[in-house]
C-alpha cells in the first residue's frame, strides 16, 4: 500500500459493523425511554436537531446548532436536562450494541494504521457528544486515546460529506489531504466527501452504504481484506 501521512476511519459501518436505521431506530427508543419522553415528540426534535448539523456552516459548533435547533422545538426547559442526555450515553445507550455487530480486527487494524502513517485519525460524522463515540469504542475494544484526532459534535462545526469537515480535520493537524487516506463505508459521505479535497478513499463492504453511486468507482474490499492492506 501506499504510504500516507494520516490515515482517517469511519465508525459507524466501518470500524464499527452496524445497519445504520436499526442502529438509530434502537438508540432514539432507548434515548426516549431514558429520558420518560414522549418518542412522537422526542424523535422529531432530535431529527431537526441532527439535520441543523448536518447544514452547519461553521459559524458554531455541532453542539451549540444542535442544542438551538433541538430546544426550540422542545422548549428552552429543556436545556436544563442536558446532564441527563450525558449520562444516557455512559449508561442505557450501550443496550444499542445488541444490534452492532462485532469487529475483533478493529484494535489491530487501528494499530497496523498507526505503524504505516503517522497520524491516525478518527473521522466519525460528528452528531454525537464525545461521550457517544466513546461508548461505541468500547464496543469494539477502542478508545479516543486510541487516535490522534476524534471528530464530535463539540470540536466540529462542520458535517459529512462536506469537503469542509475534511478540510478542517486536515487544516488542524496540518495535514496535507493528497498525503491522507479516507477508510469508510459510505460512497458518498466518506467517498465523495474526502475524494473531494484529494484525499485517498478505500470502502469497507461489509455495511456498505451506496447512495446509489457505484462501488466499481472506489477502491474496496471487506475489512477482514483492509487488514492484510495495510499488513
Amino acid at each position: 500500500m501506499k504510504s500516507y501521512d494520516a490515515i482517517f476511519f469511519d465508525l459507524d459501518g466501518t470500524l464499527l459493523p452496524m445497519d445504520l436505521e436499526e442502529f438509530t431506530q434502537t438508540y432514539f427508543g432507548l434515548l426516549a425511554n431514558y429520558l420518560n419522553m414522549d418518542p412522537k415528540v422526542l424523535i422529531p426534535a432530535i431529527w431537526s436537531g441532527t439535520k441543523a448539523m448536518i447544514s452547519n456552516d461553521g459559524t458554531m459548533t455541532n453542539e451549540d446548532r444542535f442544542w438551538s435547533v433541538f430546544s426550540r422545538f422542545m422548549g428552552p426547559e429543556i436545556r436544563a436536562r442536558e446532564p441527563e442526555f450525558a449520562q444516557f450515553y455512559v449508561t442505557d445507550f450501550h443496550k444499542a450494541k445488541a444490534v452492532t455487530g462485532e469487529n475483533p480486527l478493529a484494535k489491530a487494524v487501528v494499530e497496523l494504521a498507526r505503524k504505516q502513517a503517522g497520524t491516525v485519525v478518527l473521522a466519525t460524522n460528528p452528531l454525537f457528544p464525545r461521550c457517544g463515540v466513546e461508548s461505541r469504542l468500547s464496543w469494539i475494544g477502542l478508545k479516543p486515546e486510541d487516535f490522534d484526532y476524534v471528530t464530535t459534535y463539540e470540536n466540529s462545526s462542520f458535517c459529512k460529506p462536506t469537503a469542509d469537515y475534511y478540510l478542517h480535520i486536515c487544516r488542524t493537524l496540518k495535514l496535507d489531504p493528497t498525503r491522507c487516506l479516507m477508510i469508510g463505508n459510505d460512497l458518498r459521505e466518506d467517498g465523495q466527501g474526502a475524494a473531494q479535497i484529494g484525499m485517498t478513499v478505500h470502502i469497507v463492504t461489509d455495511s456498505l452504504i451506496t447512495h446509489d453511486l457505484d462501488l466499481k468507482d472506489w477502491p474496496h474490499s471487506t475489512f477482514a481484506a483492509l487488514a492484510d492492506l495495510l499488513a
